[in-house]
This record gives structure tokens, C-alpha cells and sequence, in this order.
């Protein structure tokens, strides 16, 4: 019997080796999203967006974490949705770049999030015993998100799906590897 992936199911913590940027913590995240499955397994045009609960529970929102110095930007993008997510994808570009208050520190942030076009979704994560995770369509997610810069974000990857001439032509494939998550 062999082992076809293996994932580390420890999150990095701690936040020594962040990445700030005048003084602003630097933080990155993935809307995940896919395209809902037909009744008869063919691929609809129908959007759903994968919503994580926070640690406490008491929100929801979209994968996102802190950006360390030894990984790209797409690296800690896509780390925070398998650690927070248990969601494997492609990485689209950027989606944009928001200045906000943390409600439970009162600094500014700095976020950056991306598209995550999931190819795989786990049975086993990181963070499965600290969050829930729920598919959900445009409206629900949007309406369910709690950051006001998320719900921004959410905006602008409905526009850039649903206008042809915006979609990126290719997306970056961005693999995890146990040295990275450990």
C-alpha cells in the first residue's frame, strides 16, 4: 500500500519571521472557489466560494495569514487555505491590496488576496478541529463574509470571472511541500 500525499497537520505559528510593510502587518489569503457540479456531472457556470469559520467561531470569512519572509506571496496564499481550508488549487492573480483595523489587535493590516480555482478539497487539515468550512454560492458567501474588505475582494473576483475580457488567461499552479509547511 502505498502513500499518495502526504500533508504536514501542523499550522506555523508565531509570528517572528512576518513580513510588515510600514509598520503594517502583512497578511495574504485565498477566496477558494469552484464551479457547481450539474445534476448530471456536467460543470454549470454556477459559482460557489468556500467560507472558513474563525478559530473562535464566532465569524466567517476567507482563508488568510500572515506572509513570511521564506515564500512568495502565492506560497503564503496558498499555505493559508490548506492550513485554514484543507484546500488544494491554482492560484489566480491578485486580486487586490486593502488597508484594514484588526478588530481583536486595533493595528492596521495590510491584505492581499487571490483567487484559488480548488482542485482538491482534504478530508484531513491543519486547522479541521478549529473551523468549519462551508460552500456556499456568491450571495450567501458575500452576505456570510464578516470583513468589509473581503466582501471587496469577493466583488471583484464575480467581475473578473464574469467578464471574459478579464480573465487571466493562465493561473499559477503553487505546490506545498512538507518543508514548507513545517
Amino acid at each position: 500500500m502505498g502513500v499518495e500525499k502526504m500533508v504536514c497537520l501542523v499550522s506555523r505559528t508565531g509570528r517572528q519571521f512576518q513580513r510588515y510593510n510600514k509598520g503594517r502587518r502583512q497578511v495574504v489569503g485565498c477566496i477558494p472557489y469552484r464551479f457547481k457540479l450539474s445534476s448530471d456531472g456536467k460543470i454549470s457556470d454556477e459559482l460557489e466560494i468556500l467560507v472558513i469559520s474563525s478559530q473562535k467561531g464566532h465569524a466567517m470569512m476567507f482563508p488568510k495569514g500572515g506572509w513570511e519572509l521564506d515564500e512568495s506571496v502565492e506560497e503564503a496564499a496558498a499555505r493559508e487555505s490548506l492550513e485554514e481550508a484543507g484546500v488544494l488549487g491554482n492560484i489566480g492573480h491578485q486580486l487586490g491590496k486593502w488597508d484594514f483595523l484588526s478588530k481583536s489587535r486595533g493595528t492596521y493590516y495590510e491584505g492581499l488576496m487571490f483567487p484559488m480555482l480548488v482542485t482538491e478539497q482534504l478530508e484531513l487539515w491543519p486547522e479541521q478541529h478549529a473551523r468549519q468550512r462551508s460552500w456556499m454560492n456568491v450571495v450567501e458567501a458575500r452576505e456570510a463574509c464578516r470583513d468589509w474588505w473581503m466582501k471587496e475582494a469577493l466583488d471583484v473576483l464575480v467581475e473578473r470571472l464574469s467578464s471574459p475580457i478579464n480573465q487571466p488567461k493562465e493561473e499559477k499552479t503553487i505546490s506545498i511541500s512538507i518543508e514548507t509547511m513545517c
